[in-house]
């Protein structure tokens, strides 16, 4: 099933139900999840496949030749294969490579081909609103030869600033943009990033971590070169992330990580890697966690991303009417206040009241948010923050989450106030 298909079935108050987490009860209330930005709740459908394959056919894979080792195998490369058809990547599972999460992602992509590629008084353009694990790697590269890591600024309404883009692309070798930012809920215009960069001589990748399950996901489409995204934060499990590039830009890759796996050969005098995605997977893989992952992606597609991307938008659009209604003057929205190119990832600055004591007074009323500078310290002194309490929604969310939220959010600010 390709990415965008829709699917007519989909329910939310299903997908809730699929979720074994959301029956608890939390300080004598029901859970409200609203932490998806940060990890994912897994459908029962990702729990039992991982449990299938320990009872089952746990086994080392493209090791053994007995039987459940062949099986091992099999699930491990048909999650590959589920991954890139879900990417719609052009050369298909060939060009997927599985890491531990998104930083992996970004490390291996400027250790193995940045550091290979790029020379002194090269740049690296990232943005303002990145997530250190897009900002961290190019300044060690930097560190060591000498590249040049250059920003997109933010502007005042949360978005890209992109009115000096041509001026900021001169010299540069790669754009490195996050799709969508995990504080602000901003979409970046990764096509027109991507054309400018091209045109520009530069090529593209894009950290897909919060996108990646707030609607479709076409490379092919966005005409990038790298994208990067984890498990976890897709209804997968945690520990398993993908890194996808083209099959050619791959062998032109020295290895990430030496050892067993990534070799064709090892001799006295050295080494040769193995082709394709085989040298960048060093060692015994995360097997049962990469199952867990091709069932999550069986799961969305079950649920057509287009139709996703819709219910995410009703439960935004909802939400930020309510909180801009209730408590205006008081509540502070950390991001756009229209819902164009916007997902549901909503931030929080409630005046006079620091994040963790807001997300502490939530906590009593069941309600999971994250308080903190969210791995963004750049973008937090951009706007002179130094945390916020942030709400995030997935598949399974519902207004009543809203609900309780906008409560819990009330008592937080009658207590402090």
């Amino acid at each position: 099933m390709a990415t965008g298909a829709r699917v007519t079935s989909f329910n939310a108050r299903r997908v809730r139900a699929d979720v074994p987490l959301l029956r608890r009860m939390v300080n004598g209330r029901r859970i409200t999840y609203l932490d998806s930005g940060a990890s994912s709740l897994q459908p029962r459908a990702v729990i039992e496949a991982m449990s299938r394959y320990y009872e089952l056919r746990h086994a080392n894979v493209h090791r053994g030749v007995y039987q459940t080792a062949n099986e091992a195998t099999e699930e491990y490369e048909g999650a590959r294969a589920a991954v890139a058809s879900f990417i719609n990547a052009p050369g298909g599972p060939d060009e997927v490579v599985f890491t531990k999460n998104t930083t992996e992602s970004f490390n291996l992509l400027a250790h193995s081909w940045g550091a290979s590629t790029l020379t002194p008084g090269d740049v690296v353009l990232v943005s303002e609103m990145e997530h250190h694990a897009n900002i961290v790697p190019w300044f060690q590269l930097r560190d060591a030869t000498g590249i040049e890591v250059r920003f997109i600024p933010v502007s005042d309404d949360y978005r890209l600033d992109l009115t000096k883009l041509d001026e900021l692309l001169e010299g540069v070798k790669l754009v490195s943009v996050t799709a969508m930012s995990n504080v602000l809920g901003t979409k970046n215009p990764i096509g027109e990033l991507a054309q400018a960069a091209h045109g520009a001589g530069a090529l593209i990748a894009v950290d897909a971590a919060q996108s990646i399950v707030h609607g479709p996901t076409d490379v092919r489409e966005l005409d990038v070169d790298f994208l990067a995204f984890s498990g976890h934060k897709m209804l997968g499990p945690t520990g398993i992330g993908v890194l996808w590039t083209r099959a050619s830009v791959l062998e032109s890759m020295p290895p990430f990580l030496g050892g067993g796996g990534m070799i064709a050969d090892v001799r006295l005098d050295g080494f040769t890697p193995a082709k394709g995605v085989a040298r960048f997977e060093a060692g015994t893989p995360p097997i049962a966690e990469t199952v867990g992952l091709h069932a999550a992606v069986r799961y969305l597609e079950g649920l057509g991303m287009d139709n996703v991307a819709d219910h995410d938008h009703e439960l935004t659009v909802d939400a930020l009417s309510r909180l801009e209604s209730n408590f205006a003057g008081r509540v502070r929205i950390v991001g756009p206040h229209d819902t164009k190119d916007r997902g549901g990832v909503i931030s929080l600055d409630v005046e006079g009241v620091h994040p963790h004591d807001v997300a502490q007074v939530l906590d009593e009323f069941g309600v999971c948010v994250r308080p903190g500078h969210h791995c963004a310290k750049p973008l937090m002194r951009r706007f002179g923050l130094a945390a916020t309490a942030r709400a995030s929604f997935g598949p399974y969310s519902l207004k009543s989450d809203t609900d309780v939220l906008l409560e819990a959010l009330e008592a937080a600010i009658s207590m402090f106030g």
